[in-house]
């Protein structure tokens, strides 16, 4: 069974994984991502070689990435990789066919292939971490808009003042890392002093992570109301951080609920679900999108 090389490359470590066409993982490794183009290069040639019958090389990275030219727009944590023109020079290096895809996108895809999107054409991937990203799936392939920047949800504006024209958009409002920057205000504490796995474990039991975290799940129900309405996809998956938690979707759609009770006239109600992947979604939507590119 032919086997592929995929590596999530993200700002502070490259996860590199040993796929077959089937997804199965068959080893995997996570190096410290480096400073510049140049040692990432070399970091992956290494990889690559030490390795027999890899048939290519699939990358997930942040960014604006263009998948046809192998180039990468936009800004992210790894400011070398905005610019060059990664496919053409990886693949004059290892010689074996090179395709990349944005992270958030490739995560999506893991769903489409295996996971929790599997049963649908059309769906919204929503990631809620330390900001909010996401992707727009049309009959199982990914719509990156005009400009690459399908799917980026969390430069939606989530949170606007009249009086003051004062505007936040949902990875200011909506985010985990949103909800310990506020509750870090809000109790005049350092923010690295919190964690928000603790507030969120605990919000019932301290009125200002109540607070913090019930608007959390506001936002992101008003979120997915707002994106369900817009493309009405089949289903909205959420991944990201917060995708562990056990009661993430019971809160979800209590506040669905509240929505839904002021606006009567809204009948389709949001298909809500969790990832399936998580940690491993990245490798497994590198592979997918590597062999389905060009079919």
């Amino acid at each position: 069974m032919k086997q592929f090389l995929c590596i999530d490359i993200g700002g502070t470590s490259m996860k590199i994984g040993v796929l077959n066409e089937e997804g199965e993982i068959l080893k995997t490794d996570s190096i410290k991502s480096p400073d510049t183009i140049e040692k990432m290069y070399q970091i992956i040639e290494d990889v690559f070689h030490g390795y027999e019958n890899i048939e290519g090389l699939a990358l997930s990275m942040p960014g604006a990435v263009d998948s046809e030219k192998g180039i990468i727009g936009g800004s992210s944590a790894l400011d070398y990789i905005h610019g060059p023109k990664i496919k053409e020079d990886l693949e004059n290096r290892i010689h074996v066919r090179v395709e990349m895809e944005n992270d958030a996108n490739c995560a999506a895809l893991a769903e489409v292939w295996k996971g929790a999107a599997s049963d649908v054409n059309d769906c919204c991937f929503i990631v809620s971490g330390t900001g909010i990203g996401g992707a727009v799936v049309k009959d199982k392939r990914i719509h990156k808009g005009k400009h690459l920047h399908g799917g980026e949800f969390g430069y939606m504006i989530a949170d606007f003042d009249f009086t003051t024209h004062a505007m936040k958009t949902w990875s200011d409002v909506g985010s985990t890392m949103a909800v310990v920057r506020e509750v870090a205000r809000l109790k005049g504490v350092d923010v690295a002093s919190l964690d928000a796995k603790e507030i969120f474990d605990h919000y019932h039991e301290d009125p200002i992570y109540e607070k913090v975290v019930d608007k959390f799940y506001f936002v992101l129900a008003n979120g997915i109301y707002n994106l369900q309405y817009a493309y009405d996809p089949e289903k909205i998956v959420i991944g990201g951080a917060i995708s562990v938690r056990e009661d993430l979707l019971d809160e979800v759609n209590l506040r669905l609920d509240e929505i839904f009770k002021t606006f009567t006239h809204a009948k389709i109600r949001p298909v809500v679900c969790t990832c399936q992947y998580h940690n491993d979604a990245n490798l497994l939507g590198a592979l997918y999108h590597f062999l389905t590119v060009n079919s």
